[in-house]
């Protein structure tokens, strides 16, 4: 007996679907196969019926698959269902977070340009903007994230690019996402929002007024610490330039990590929701642990920005920052004492992790650039993962300990 196969009845009708519909289904066009999981294509290349068919899909002439450095049936399908999340036209898949970075900026900035960043972003983004973009002749200017005034005021008749983090890393720090994507339309300006901390479960930058999100997928889109990957989102237009970027220089996403990744967003939501469940009692009783100098948690109401991550955030995310008495001997001891807690920088993963910034993360930044930043001797990050909350609290109990 054979099957006629219907490619409208293989694929899922979802206009209209909800955000963790989406998740699940969003991006996947089934084969004559009729497979239920997401296909993986791990090719390089693609054949081609004749060769004015390959001459017409290389001139753009012909949709279809080129060469996996910038097509590629399974990076797509993570491209459309992350650009379905994020209620962005299109989507860019790329081989790491700073890679994304890369590709907004030399595909959107030129010599001349003039851009401002936040002071409160991730230390390699820092090194990226100061060692290397300046050096192509692009302007950088860094600003207080949350002090939309400062924004305003930094503005140059050339200002092409603001980039932020919110939530900050690792401080929690937050914009008025809306009120500053105003401020830089109104000066004929982008603005990118790096979504990492928040992912599009809790947050959607392109909602509030950003007109690029970008994600270091490693993080919460994996969710298990499995891969890396990026990936920029916004409208057709600016992602053109983006992909034309991508296709020349080459920071792509393998296929397998981009089957990782489909596989990461099914869960996305119900992760989060129970990242900051943890979270939020974590960061509750760090603050009254004697030892702890303060806490950074945006889900606490002592938070200067609890009003307003309510109002832009659907949740407070996973991470939690706090300062011990004791300047950075204090902090390491309190590290070196956990016993279940994982040492290490990466974050977003089912593992709880903890590290120094100080001396990691942003270790490469001068001194006077970790004051700017606020980044202490003193300070400790916990990316709270999955585990029980009894158990994380006794690891941490260890630490306070130490002190």
């Amino acid at each position: 007996m054979t099957t006629e196969w219907n490619a409208g009845r293989l694929d899922s009708d979802l206009d209209q679907a909800a955000f963790d519909t989406l998740a699940v289904r969003a991006g996947q066009h089934r084969t004559a196969e009729g497979e239920h999981s997401e296909a993986l294509f791990p090719t390089s290349s693609y054949v081609f019926r004749s060769a004015a068919d390959a001459a017409a899909r290389f001139a753009g002439e012909q949709p279809g698959n080129v060469y996996s450095r910038y097509t590629n049936p399974t990076v797509r399908a993570f491209e459309e269902r992350i650009a379905a999340l994020e209620g962005a036209e299109q989507a860019v898949a790329t081989a790491s977070g700073m890679s994304a970075i890369l590709s907004i900026a030399m595909s959107l900035c030129s010599a001349g340009d003039h851009v401002l960043v936040s002071r409160s972003v991730f230390g390699s983004t820092i090194s990226l903007f100061e060692k290397y973009l300046k050096r192509f002749g692009v302007q950088v200017d860094y600003v207080p994230l949350s002090d939309l005034a400062a924004w305003e005021g930094a503005f140059k008749p050339n200002t092409r690019l603001l980039f932020v983090e919110s939530p900050s890393n690792p401080l929690a720090e937050l914009v008025d996402i809306a009120a500053l994507g105003k401020i830089a339309h109104a000066h004929g300006a982008l603005l990118a929002v790096d979504n990492c901390f928040c992912t599009p479960a809790l947050q959607q930058p392109l909602q509030l007024g950003a007109d690029i999100v970008m994600h270091s997928a490693t993080k919460y889109i994996d969710g298990q610490g499995r891969a890396l990957g990026g990936v920029v989102a916004g409208s057709a237009k600016l992602m053109e330039s983006v992909v034309g970027f991508l296709r020349t220089a080459g920071p792509t996403l393998s296929p397998f990590n981009a089957w990782i990744f489909l596989k990461g967003l099914e869960t996305l939501r119900i992760r989060m929701q129970a990242h900051c469940a943890s979270a939020l009692q974590l960061a509750q009783w760090l603050e009254i642990q004697p030892g702890i100098e303060h806490v950074y948690y945006s889900g606490l109401a002592s938070h200067p920005q609890h009003e307003l991550a309510k109002r832009q955030q659907k949740d407070f995310g996973a991470v939690v920052s706090f300062e011990v008495k004791g300047g950075k001997q204090a902090a390491w001891r309190f590290i070196d004492a956990t016993r279940v807690i994982s040492i290490t920088t990466n974050l977003g993963d089912t593992k709880t992790t903890i590290a120094h910034p100080a001396s990691t993360s942003h270790g490469r930044l001068s001194a006077e650039e970790r004051a700017s930043a606020g980044i202490k001797d003193s300070l400790i990050r916990v990316a709270v993962g999955l585990e029980d909350i009894a158990d994380l609290k006794a690891d941490l109990a260890r630490g306070l300990a130490a002190l």
